[in-house]
């Protein structure tokens, strides 16, 4: 049944002339029938500059969201609605807007795991991969950062001369990790190096040999010389760890599952290649406002600021 469903699904696909884009926390299945597998920010750059007029996006809302900002005319269908992201949750706009009242000199800079409505209201969006850059290229002293306290802690570290104001929300998933966790495991594994995401607390990041986005956790697993690592982020990264490094070995401080990440099937992926799942639909008004702040985290890199 499995081999016949993804036949039907690499048939669906073709005749569609669509493209299936994974989070490297989707499950196995996805992230091998997928074409590009990636973190936040790599497919962001797929969704705006493919070719293909369907986009199936294997993540959660605010993917789906941002690929439909990006690319208007193009058809964005998230497999499972009900796939959302707690942190985004946790920011809304009537609460921005109260913020930035409170601090109007802010330079606002939202992760990219926020809804479309609060990046419609901020500067630029950023993601755990490229935020260190573009906030190098940020001229402002204060900083207004939503929605993650733990990564925007995490940045404002390289930044002493900054002001950050964060905003007190967070990933679960990321946050329930503890440092008990990793001291036990690094006593069962007193040979592997810490790999975490800084989506995790301070605690966690403090006893980590790397802090990085998914894609900066693999690539170091696989330049480095050791054969053990233990893993600080969501569980569904193995795959691609494994993928890349058949020999290694890699431990994850206990179960490290984002519940939404898992809601995408093979079968829901099929009804959505069937138009059986309603496409993103988002204002076209707040949209153009949230493109500003997409646009800008990938022409910050080369200085390139849009107005707002």
């Amino acid at each position: 049944m499995g081999n016949i469903l993804r036949e039907n699904i690499l048939k669906l696909k073709k005749e569609k002339n669509a493209i299936i884009l994974a989070h490297l926390y989707e499950p196995d299945e996805i992230q091998e029938i997928a074409d590009y597998v990636g973190d936040s920010y790599y497919l962001s750059e797929i969704a705006r500059d493919c070719e293909e007029d369907l986009i199936i996006f294997c993540g959660v809302k605010f993917m789906g969201e941002s690929a439909k900002v990006l690319s208007p005319h193009k058809t964005v269908i998230l497999p499972a609605l009900d796939a959302g992201c707690p942190m985004a949750d946790m920011a809304n706009p009537s609460d921005l807007e109260k913020k930035i009242k409170e601090y109007p000199d802010a330079f606002k800079v939202c992760y990219i795991n926020s809804s479309y409505e609060v990046k419609a209201l901020c500067d630029v969006s950023v993601t755990s991969s490229s935020a260190l850059k573009i906030m190098k290229n940020i001229p402002n002293k204060q900083i207004l950062f939503l929605p993650d306290k733990n990564l925007g802690g995490y940045i404002s570290e390289f930044f002493p001369e900054k002001e950050f104001i964060q905003w007190e929300g967070f990933c679960p998933t990321h946050h329930q990790i503890c440092d008990k966790d990793i001291l036990k495991a690094k006593e069962e594994h007193p040979n592997a190096k810490v790999l975490t995401h800084p989506e995790c607390t301070k605690e966690v990041r403090d006893l980590s040999d790397y802090i990085g986005s998914t894609s900066g956790i693999i690539k170091f697993a696989t330049d480095c010389e050791n054969d053990e690592f233990i893993i600080s982020t969501e569980e569904g990264i193995l795959y691609e760890l494994q993928k890349q490094n058949p020999s290694k070995k890699f431990y994850f401080p206990g179960r490290v599952i984002c519940p939404n990440m898992k809601k995408i099937t093979l079968e829901n992926l099929y009804d959505a290649l069937c138009g059986k799942v309603p496409e993103v639909v988002l204002d076209e008004n707040i949209r153009q406002k949230a493109l500003v702040s997409l646009e800008n985290m990938h022409r910050l890199g080369e200085m390139i600021l849009c107005e707002n």
